[in-house]
């Protein structure tokens, strides 16, 4: 492995492979995701991980989502030393950890599909253009409880936004969850109920692409285990209720100077915001490729139930500094230098934040690159403009199904750039096999509306 031979790297080893010897840490979680961001992990031994950080662990790529087929299925993973954490969910006695890992090929290369890789590939690009990539996400979701007779889950508290209620049971499951993903040293800034039944968010502070992405399946994870300790489900589902708010993920953003220093964001211009040209260029290229990044940002058939006017998710291709009806907002930062930022309001948690973050990265890159005009912003509620108003200000919408977002997917050659080939024709590959899945199912809507009718 190239990074074995250099001296940071090293000296990373060696501290974990000390602390796992003087925990007496048994086992060892080598985690990774697949092309739809679903968390993988196999155990290996403890005794093992010296060896697994020179010469990696060999898995069955055939077997994950997006990876290899079974002619040539034979991966390794190697660790990230930088991800390790202890897992505060086992007890000493069977104590366990983790860590994040790369995916390498046979000819000990990386794999071109890794989400990991794709991600840093971006970052890379950034770093030559001379920026560092900073970001952060705000992470929805219900947690719920499973209906003992087989039907569906409902959400398990009955507060609304912001509410605080001493019996909530999501206020203690909110606590754990925190306190679980700063034992994985992820800082959490604030965490409160969201708008709909059930529904929780939780935020950690800005970072590093890489780190934030790999942050966020970790607290995806600890959502996960702490709820299903507690007998409930922890879900990131975009839309799993009708006619109530869904989940999003939306992701705070801005460009710095190589060295963190400054933020190239900002502008001492009151008149346009505090907000720099790059930063107006970055948006104009998300807004330019906004239709054509939709399937990454968000990935299932699901996520589209949720991007539809009157639930406080984005559905049109604009900006603005207040309005949040638009895809994109400038946060009011009160003229802070290091606050300056947009948010992109689309994304959500369901999706695979590596390659969510790559895309993002890649298209306010041509966006700079292109001086990208993103145009006046919108401070109206674009949700209350007609279609000729809309029309007039060139506002288009997102599309409206993941069938939609791949066809428009599928004619960018900036994804697939930025992608690889490889990621590129394995996700439209797997989300194709979603979306026809998803058309042939006869719903109970149907039934209800049609089948005495018809």
């Amino acid at each position: 492995m190239k990074n074995f031979k250099d001296v940071v790297w090293k000296e990373k080893v060696t501290e974990v492979i000390k602390i796992i010897q003087e925990k007496d840490i048994k086992f060892v979680r080598l985690q990774f995701t697949d092309i739809n961001g679903m968390l993988k992990n196999l155990a290996v031994s403890s005794k093992n991980i010296e060896s697994i950080f020179e010469n990696g662990q060999s898995f069955d790529g055939s077997s994950i989502t997006g990876c290899r087929s079974v002619e040539e299925s034979d991966m390794a993973l190697y660790p990230d030393p930088a991800t390790f954490a202890s897992l505060p969910w086992r007890p000493k006695e069977k104590s366990s950890c983790r860590l994040i890992c790369d995916i390498y090929t046979p000819q000990n290369k990386r794999f071109e599909a890794d989400p990991r890789y794709i991600l840093e590939r971006a970052i890379e690009k950034a770093h030559k253009a001379g920026y560092k990539y900073i970001c952060a996400p705000e992470l929805e979701f219900f947690i719920v409880k499973e209906s003992e007779n087989g039907g569906l889950p409902t959400p398990i508290d009955l507060a609304g936004y912001f509410d605080f209620h001493p019996s909530d049971l999501t206020d203690d499951l909110r606590r754990e969850i925190a306190d679980t993903a700063e034992a994985f040293g992820i800082d959490i800034e604030i965490s409160h109920h969201e708008v709909a039944l059930g529904q929780n968010e939780i935020d950690f502070k800005y970072g590093e692409a890489l780190e934030t992405a790999d942050r966020a399946i970790t607290l995806k994870m600890c959502g996960k285990i702490v709820a299903a300790r507690a007998g409930y489900l922890t879900t990131y589902m975009p839309k799993p209720f009708q006619g109530i708010n869904g989940s999003g993920m939306h992701i705070h953003q801005s460009l710095w100077s190589p060295d963190g220093t400054t933020n190239l964001f900002y502008s001492e211009s009151a008149q346009n915001g505090y907000l720099s040209d790059l930063a107006r260029n970055f948006i104009g290229g998300q807004l330019m490729h906004g239709r054509k990044m939709c399937a990454i940002l968000n990935s299932w058939p699901n996520s589209f139930k949720r991007l539809v006017p009157g639930y406080e998710a984005p559905v049109y291709l604009a900006w603005a500094h207040k309005n949040r009806s638009p895809l994109i907002r400038v946060p009011n930062f009160g003229g802070r230098k290091t606050a300056a930022r947009c948010e992109i309001r689309c994304p959500d948690g369901a999706g695979n934040p590596y390659m969510q973050f790559a895309v993002l990265l890649a298209t306010g890159l041509d966006g700079i690159k292109n001086k990208t005009d993103p145009g006046d912003p919108v401070e109206l509620n674009v949700y209350h403009m007609s279609y000729e108003e809309r029309k007039e200000r060139g506002i288009v919408s997102l599309p409206e199904s993941l069938k939609e977002a791949l066809d428009e997917f599928e004619t960018s050659d900036l994804m697939k750039e930025t992608l690889g080939e490889t990621a590129f024709e394995n996700f439209l590959k797997e989300k194709r096999r979603e979306w026809d899945a998803y058309r042939l199912q006869v719903s109970e809507w149907e039934v209800n509306r049609y089948i005495k009718r018809l």
